[in-house]
Parts: C-alpha cells; structure tokens; sequence
C-alpha cells in the first residue's frame, strides 16, 4: 500500500507540473491560432503516457539511481576500502587524494557510459549526421560528447576530494572554450556548444548529482551543500572542449588524406 500512495502522489504531483505546459501549448493553439490541432486524440494519448513515463521516471530515480550513486560514492570513499590497498600500518590520517583513485576511475566509466546512452544526445547526434550529409558521423560525434563528460566528471570527483574551489576550474575551462572557439570549424561550433546541454538531461544528471552528494557526504571536510554540486556544470562544460577537438582531428586528418593524395599524384 505505501508503494501505491508513493506512486500515485508522484502522478498527482507531476500532473501538476506538467499541466502549466499543456495549458500554454493547447491555448496557444486553441486561442491564438484558433486551429484544432491533427490528430487529437492520438495527441492526448500520448500526453497521458507523458505523465505516466515522467512519474514512472521519478520514482525509479528516488527508488535506485539516487541512492545507487551515493552508495558507490560511499563505497568507493570508505577508509576501510582505501586502506586495503595502502601499506600496512597506514591510517586514515594518511589518505591523500591520489588514493582515490578508484574514484576517479568510476566517474570516467559511468561519465561516458550513461552519455553514450543519452536519448538527446542519440537525437542530436542523428539530425547532425543528416544535415551535414555524413560530414559529422553519429558515433564520432556520441564518444567525443562522452569521453568530455567523462574528462569533466572526473575532474570534478577531484575537486570534491582537494576540496578546491568551483569556479579557478570553470573560468580555465571557458578561457579554454574561448580560444579553442577561434581556430576551431565554424560548422561544428554551434553544435559543439550545443552538446553541452544534451549530456545534462534523463540519464546523466541523476547519477552524476547523486555521485557528487555521495563524495561530499563521505570524504572527510567537505560540505554537501558546497561541495556536493557543481559536477554537472562539468559535464557541460568539457563536452563543448572535446566536441571542437574531434572536428579538429578530423580537419586534421582529412587534410593529411589530401597532402597524401597530391604527392602520389604527383610522384607518379
């Protein structure tokens, strides 16, 4: 009975969230453009799957990603596991930032993997793809997205270990943005930019936010509140880095081709 009241409060409350949205779309079109829309009934069936998928999507976050990425993060953080692999006769005392590094190893793994799996990254990756004629392939472009959440998450798990402040990290990464923005493909910029917004959606967020909390809340000194957010910023930052470096490469690399391409002609 309470996983039934838990369930059916969450659609209660997502209903109520949702419904704001529904009324300015269907006044928009009701009252503004005075037309019935195609297809409303199969519009307002798919708006009560909406509701259900959204709320079914709620619980299953507060019921095993969340306290999935605080319980690794609490594993992975516990003296008792660090010390294992330490010399004998070291304490917790003893523990630098070094030894987390199993950490470190977990954020990149589960960084890439969830980006990888990312449905608005897939979507934008596939209309990148048609646009550009196949000049931006889809899976380049997905590891290069992930392999920069991977990067950032990282770095931010160290941070949370040192304890450094958020924002040396984030102004170096936009000096970094700025200049790489001025010799990078003018095509890929505005998607490179965009791809720091798809990572931060249904699939990262909640293990990337529940892992940081974990981190704040198990590494000795660090403040939850203070320390515990701030992962998803790097998640949207290096994303935009590692975007623009692989239409680098690729430049690079075609440019290579061509050089080849002319000597041989040339020599032949």
């Amino acid at each position: 009975m309470d996983i039934l009241s838990e369930v059916w409060n969450t659609l209660l409350a997502t209903i109520t969230d949702v419904l704001p949205i529904a009324a300015i779309i269907f006044g928009f079109q009701f009252v503004v453009l005075r037309q019935k829309p195609a297809n409303l009934p199969q519009i307002l069936f798919g708006f009560l799957w909406v509701l259900i998928g959204l709320s079914l999507f709620l619980l299953g976050l507060e019921w095993c990603l969340f306290p999935l990425g605080r319980l690794m993060a609490g594993q992975l953080t516990d003296p008792t596991f660090i010390l294992a692999g330490l010399e004998a006769g070291q304490t917790a005392a003893d523990i630098r930032w070094q030894d987390y590094y199993w950490v470190y190893i977990f954020a990149f793994m589960i960084g890439f993997s969830t980006t990888i799996a990312e449905p608005s990254l897939i979507a934008v990756a596939i209309k990148a793809n048609q646009v550009s004629a196949g000049a931006i392939g889809i899976w380049g472009l997905r590891i290069a997205v992930a392999l920069g959440v991977a990067v950032g998450i990282s770095l931010g798990c160290y941070r949370i270990v040192v304890g450094d402040p958020i924002h040396w990290y984030i102004i170096t990464g936009y000096v970094f943005v700025v200049l790489q923005t001025a010799v990078a493909p003018k095509m890929i910029i505005p998607l490179a930019y965009d791809s720091g917004g798809v990572t931060t959606s249904t699939v990262t967020v909640p293990l990337v936010a529940a892992l940081g909390l974990g981190l704040s809340e198990t590494v000795p000194g660090r403040n939850p509140l203070i320390d515990g957010f701030g992962l998803i910023a790097f998640a949207s930052l290096f994303p935009i880095l590692s975007v623009m470096a692989y239409a680098q490469l690729s430049e690079l690399r075609s440019a290579l081709a061509r050089r080849r391409r002319t000597k041989a002609r040339n020599s032949a």
